[in-house]
């Protein structure tokens, strides 16, 4: 053909395809390109039909393809016509197939990633395409979103590895627009800052954290600039998932998915880098912006606004206040997912040593004096060293109670913990000061050791290289310390170390045996004890003042495993001066349970419970007695709060007890009864729980006390104003019959039809729901057990009877 007739052919052929569907005309123009046959318009059969040459035919359809694929919505019209020209309609089985193909979508998204030498630079085909690309993340349609969604995270990410800067700029920075665009890091101008202005609308910050997830956990490719881009987002999507996680949101879900697939697929000291700043720490990481806060969006999102400044200081400062709490309590969430990895134990390691750092510093320069006559500078700089020292505590704190025994994955990060500990230690020590609070923790990390060695793991001769490192921090610990067990227990251990095991003492199978929890049996104790004597490797002596054939008293914190749970200790091991004067021991608790301190008043509970508990004939029947009769002169209200403060001690005594409790049996039920019929009502619903609990480790032996039990229940039940009372008064009977189970009509056979009269009017005239909802449990248990007896099941069985 001539130039001519080929240009005549072209606009004909422009003419055609521009009106005819966008996605059916690039398919023909693939069919006529060489791609896979199909039918196509007759003209174009014709023209494939001729015997001259058609390789201008073929250029002038790449031109043609490369022209859709700039135009408007081009790249959807072309994604549409590459994919239903494999095969079948989009949204039909295929389209299922076609998902589930990658090498497909993988081809298209090559094809798209590719410039088309039509294009004047490879930036204006970024310039044009990109916006598009971004656009088939949100299709709604959701039997071909998949498709669509596959082929855009996959030439997006294709993008990223050819051309990074390109990508960055026309890519990865309109996607985090929305997040980038309320960081602190943001130059926001003065109008958009006015109370009141919202940056980023819910609209707007629910698609942007959608595509993220998309991007980046799905597509899961960790290249360094993804890992990048999102961190200069990261501390926005924290602040987001932690707002999420206060309130009912859609967005807390994909907020934590984001941040644990960065934290995994980054490097350790990158991710805790980014912990820290998190919740301030550092400022390493952009977070929300100061004057801006999210705001509940009406459709479950979120919004992002300006926020209307706070006149009130103290106001302010509570809110600062309780901002950083909520982080901390997001940020210990978060890490408790990461425990496999070993994440959460190595910040926890890096709170530690923080922690370590803080008591390190000089004393003096805390003091106001030692501040006086500086600039307003190193007074804000001060300010903000003792926020940070706070704020450490609170993370240690924090950490040690939501975090599971389980931080620790392997020796390595045992041993960096003890290591920490024991420096924190050596420096208090160096000092001349220390504190009860670290002194137990010295004695609960060697007993970690201990436990470690005394085989509560396997260790392998790589493990005891790794524990080595303690060895210079436990003689330091040995020859400083004052107190002489923690002494002996820091000589022990490094002579254990030493030795990988073969030399061990009883001092260290008993620290070993307060961590467990439980004995290791004489086995174990005669193999492994030898007298201290005996020197260890390296010509290590103990360095402590006494002999250690005699039975040493562990610290208040060795009697108790990780679990706060007591231990099965022998007498051996209590400090028999304490034993000489239980009773001023014991009025020590009594007056501490009263406490208005949490921490204090658990302590004093726990305590009273483990004195009882070795001497129940002494001590049950002054706790009977002050639960009976409270301290005279103290108001309704407190005395209530501490009577329920001794039912928990009375109940922490039962379980201790075990079988034994029922010798204690009468009063235990007495002192309940009464305190049912108490004035406070929450002192009588505490004492049906406790009832309750106590008829379950009695194994419903109530013996000759069961009328009265059923009398106080039936008249609670039916008279008792408080719906929490009365609704505890039923759940007793709901226990009752579900453990007795059939033995029901024998243990209560005297009862039964009264607690059954009970039960029906309870169901019939009970106005609270709760109660009616246990009266009808407790119904179907009676029926149950009244069927099994009536109806015994047939047994069919052979007998062989010998006639004489």
């Amino acid at each position: 053909l001539s130039e001519a007739e080929r240009a005549q052919s072209r606009e004909a052929l422009q003419h055609i395809l521009d009106r005819v569907y966008q996605p059916l005309a690039v398919r023909e123009l693939l069919i006529l390109q060489g791609g896979p046959k199909q039918d196509a318009a007759n003209c174009y059969l014709q023209i494939a039909r001729c015997r001259v040459s058609l390789a201008w035919l073929r250029r002038l359809c790449g031109q043609l393809l490369s022209e859709r694929l700039m135009r408007p919505n081009g790249l959807q019209a072309v994604v549409r016509g590459i994919m239903e020209g494999t095969g079948g309609e989009l949204g039909g089985t295929d389209a299922e197939a076609a998902a589930v193909d990658w090498r497909k979508c993988d081809a298209v998204a090559k094809i798209l990633a590719s410039c088309p030498q039509q294009c004047l630079s490879l930036e204006d085909y970024y310039k044009h395409v990109c916006p598009q690309i971004l656009d088939l993340l949100h299709i709604q349609d959701k039997l071909t979103a998949r498709q669509f969604q596959r082929v855009a995270t996959t030439t997006l990410l294709t993008m990223v590895k050819e051309h990074p800067q390109l990508a960055e700029k026309h890519l990865l920075q309109p996607l985090l627009t929305p997040l980038l665009r309320c960081s602190d890091a943001a130059e926001i101008a003065e109008e958009d800052l006015s109370a009141g202005t919202v940056l980023v609308t819910e609209a707007e910050l629910s698609s942007c954290v959608e595509d993220v997830f998309k991007v980046y956990v799905v597509g899961n490719d960790s290249s360094s600039l993804l890992l990048r881009s999102l961190e200069s987002v990261l501390g926005v999507v924290f602040s987001l998932y932690s707002f999420a996680k206060q309130n009912v949101s859609y967005l807390r879900s994909p907020c934590q998915e984001v941040l644990l697939w960065f934290l995994e697929k980054s490097e350790r000291e990158t991710s805790l880098r980014v912990l820290e700043g998190c919740v301030g720490l550092a400022g390493s990481v952009h977070r929300l912006h100061p004057q801006c806060r999210f705001r509940v969006g009406s459709e479950g999102g979120a919004a992002v606004a300006v926020e209307e400044p706070i006149s009130d200081e103290d106001e302010a400062l509570y809110q600062k206040v309780s901002l950083e709490q909520c982080h901390v309590e997001s940020l210990v969430e978060l890490l408790s997912h990461c425990q496999q990895s070993g994440l959460a134990g190595d910040f926890f390691i890096h709170c530690l040593k923080a922690l370590t750092n803080v008591a390190a510093e000089d004393e003096a320069v805390a003091s106001c004096d030692a501040m006086a006559g500086h600039s307003l500078l190193e007074l804000e700089q001060h300010s903000a060293e003792q926020r940070r020292k706070l704020l450490v505590l609170q993370l240690v704190a924090a950490l040690c109670e939501s975090v599971s025994d389980t931080v620790f994955t392997n020796i390595a990060q045992v041993e960096e913990f003890v290591a920490v500990t024991l420096q924190r230690a050596c420096i208090s020590l160096s000092r001349g000061h220390g504190t009860a609070v670290e002194a137990q923790t010295l004695s609960m990390a060697m007993g970690l050791v201990a436990a470690m060695l005394s085989g509560a793991m396997q260790l392998k001769s790589s493990d005891f290289a790794v524990l080595k490192r303690l060895l210079p921090l436990l003689e330091e610990v040995s020859c400083t310390h004052p107190d002489p067990v923690i002494q002996e227990l820091a000589s022990d251990l490094r002579i254990t170390i030493c030795t990988h095991g073969a030399f061990s003492t009883e001092v260290v199978d008993t620290a070993a045996e307060s961590v467990l929890g439980k004995k290791l049996g004489p086995g174990r104790t005669e193999a492994c004890t030898a007298p201290c004597q005996s020197p260890g490797a390296g010509g290590a002596q103990p360095q402590h003042g006494h002999d250690c054939s005699q039975p040493s008293a562990p610290r208040e914190s060795e009697e108790q495993t990780v679990h706060g749970e007591p231990s099965a200790v022998g007498p051996a091991q209590r400090d028999p001066e304490a034993l000489q004067i239980q009773e001023k021991i014991l009025q020590v608790f009594l007056e501490n349970v009263q406490h208005e301190d949490s921490f204090v008043y658990l302590s004093a509970i726990q305590g009273a419970a483990l004195l009882s508990s070795e001497y129940p004939e002494q001590i049950l029947p002054i706790l009977l007695a002050r639960y009976g009769c409270p301290v005279q002169g103290t108001e309704d209200s407190t005395a209530a709060v501490t009577r329920m403060k001794l039912g928990e001690v009375l109940m922490r005594v039962t379980r201790a007890l075990g079988d034994m409790v029922i010798k204690h049996r009468e009063p235990l039920i007495h002192a309940f009864l009464r305190g049912a019929r108490n004035p406070d009502s929450t002192l009588r619903a505490s004492s049906l729980s406790n009832l309750g609990e106590l008829c379950q480790r009695l194994g419903f032996q109530l013996g000759s006390v069961v009328h009265e039990v059923s009398s106080c229940l039936t008249a609670i039940a039916k008279t008792d104003p408080e719906p929490e009372v009365r609704r505890a008064a039923v759940h007793v009977v709901v226990l009752l019959l579900r453990g007795l189970s059939k033995k029901a009509t024998e243990v209560l056979q005297d009862v039964l039809r009264d607690l059954y009269r009970l039960l029906k009017h309870v169901v019939a005239a009970e106005p609270d729901g709760a109660a009616v909802l246990h009266a009808q449990l407790a119904l179907e248990e009676l029926d149950t057990a009244m069927r099994s007896v009536l109806f015994p099941p047939q047994v069919l069985e052979k007998k062989i009877v010998v006639l004489p």
